[in-house]
């Protein structure tokens, strides 16, 4: 059989850890054999972005904006502990995803990959929920010290006309740790309409939710952005039978919990961060989660939400095999090849992409699983608990079937 032909490039973006490991068995076992792979490749592995002074990674997303899709596997963040384990660091750098959304701005929306043998935790949900996260600005753009001594912190704007504004933000009798944050109006313009876009094209209602009543000019701006913008939205809302609501985001998560599921749940930077991965570990595990960040500009960038598996690495380092779920890294793989085929005019790499996320529910269904959703499947349901190997072999039968 003749492999799809690509004519374009996606930009591929190689991570850490387990999930190396795991991105480069997806490769051979389920995308090489099948398609002639065109990607630009980028290693954004700890020690490369260390060598390269994380150059990599704002290369990697420009190319982003050059190409229009991107596939990204899972990387390390690193904090004091793997300043330890990586002695050859410089710097604790910073996220890369940061770096990514903060290049091409937009909005990330996650949504669990649901099967009938593993009910969510929460027994009312009985539709996905995805989480429409803004990706610029919050804490992966904020600055931060630490100081020794009594004193007072101040946070002044100068602006190019020459006026300045000037807070006090605490005075304190001893040492302290002070963090700046910041974000930009047309940021928050163009999460919301993301959003909004998205609630349409997918016909699902769309909650926000913030704290305006303790960050009341922060937070307030934007549920006032938000607001302004749903006008040019409503007037469709209404034809499809759509609802848009702002609630505090303590007020959304009782509603979320109680709720059916089947809507958009849009939050901050963080808030998203934090709400998708409970939302997909009550659905049933951080690997069985889509996300894909939308750009305002058009470009896309498709990767697997969770971390690089650090325990499962070191026994496969060991010789041991793992029984890593491969999940969302494989659907950020059918994700960036699906939509490439799609911008291409390629309807064979649509279809192979489809047929892809297609053997991966059915092995699933099957009862053939990894460690991580075997004890939660549902009584009566019979499961095997495979290696991650052996599970990409067995949707390599079903995508071949």
């Amino acid at each position: 059989m003749s492999k799809i032909q690509m004519t374009t490039p996606i930009v591929e973006m190689d991570g850490d850890e387990m999930t190396r490991i795991l991105w480069k068995m997806i490769k051979e076992t389920l995308i090489l054999p099948y398609v002639d792979l065109k990607s630009e490749y980028y290693d954004l592995a700890l020690l490369n972005r260390n060598a390269t002074e994380d150059q990599v990674t704002v290369d990697a997303a420009n190319a982003i904006k050059k190409y229009g899709v991107g596939v990204k596997c899972a990387t390390i963040t690193p904090n004091k502990q793997r300043m330890v384990e990586y002695p050859q660091l410089t710097k604790m750098w910073k996220s890369p995803n940061g770096t990514i959304r903060s290049i091409l701005d937009g909005t990330v929306f996650r949504t669990p990959i649901i099967i009938p043998a593993i009910r969510p935790v929460v027994r009312n949900w009985e539709r996905p929920i995805t989480i429409a996260r803004h990706a610029y600005g919050d804490v992966y753009k904020a600055v931060d010290m630490y100081t020794h001594e009594p004193g007072e912190c101040t946070m002044t704007f100068k602006g190019e006309s020459g006026a300045e504004q000037t807070l006090v933000v605490q005075k304190v009798d001893g040492p302290a740790v002070w963090q700046g944050a910041h974000n930009k109006e047309k940021s928050i313009r163009s999460f919301a309409k993301s959003c909004f876009t998205y609630a349409i094209a997918t016909k699902q209602d769309l909650w926000f939710s913030t704290k305006d009543t303790i960050a009341k000019v922060y937070d307030g701006a934007f549920k006032t952005i938000f607001e302004e913008e749903f006008e040019n939205y409503r007037a469709k809302f209404e034809e499809l039978g759509l609802t848009y609501f702002y609630t505090l985001i303590d007020d959304a998560v009782a509603r979320v919990i109680r709720s059916k599921g089947g809507f958009i749940w849009a939050c901050k930077n963080y808030d998203g961060d934090v709400m998708s991965d409970m939302v997909s570990t009550a659905f049933g595990s951080l690997a069985m989660m889509t996300s894909v960040l939308i750009s305002p500009d058009g470009p896309m960038e498709f990767e697997a939400a969770h971390g690089t598996v650090t325990k499962h690495y070191y026994r496969h380092l060991k010789g041991e095999a793992t029984s890593t779920n491969p999940m969302a890294t494989i659907f950020a793989w059918t994700g960036a090849l699906k939509k490439r085929g799609e911008l291409d005019n390629l309807p064979e790499l649509v279809k192979f992409s489809e047929k892809l996320e297609a053997a991966c529910l059915a092995t699933l269904n099957d009862g053939i699983m990894t460690g991580d959703l075997v004890n939660l499947v549902e009584p009566g349901f019979k499961a095997t608990k495979v290696n991650s190997q052996e599970f990409l072999e067995a949707i390599k039968k079903h995508l071949e079937a």
